[in-house]
């Protein structure tokens, strides 16, 4: 496995997360409007981009997680059994903790 392109893929990603969290803290910062029915909609805006930073932070840190591993020589190891998470898996989702056996364990 060619642990490299992995971890430039997690790096891109984390970059591009920062940049998109950067935006969100922004956009959350901005002076509200003083009429009531922009203020609502604004108010569900706000609502939208704090689930999308909340996911973003998680993800950041599942990102930072991976990276670790890779340091630690521990990537591409499922957190559960220990066997080696299928090359695919970890194309698709590079931060993956556990094999598909194992996800399908949990989420069952």
């Amino acid at each position: 496995m060619d642990v490299d392109y992995f971890k430039e893929r997690l790096i891109g990603r984390k970059t591009e997360l920062s940049a998109r969290l950067t935006r969100i803290e922004g956009d959350l910062d901005v002076a509200k409007s003083s009429d009531d029915d922009d203020r609502a909609i604004e108010s569900e805006n706000d609502e939208v981009m704090e689930v999308l930073g909340e996911a973003g932070l998680a993800e950041l840190r599942a990102i930072d997680a991976a990276l670790n591993r890779i340091s630690n020589n521990r990537f591409g190891v499922c957190m559960r059994c220990g066997k080696l998470i299928a090359e695919e898996r970890l194309k698709a989702v590079p931060h993956a903790v556990f094999c598909m056996a194992c996800r399908d364990e949990i989420n069952s």
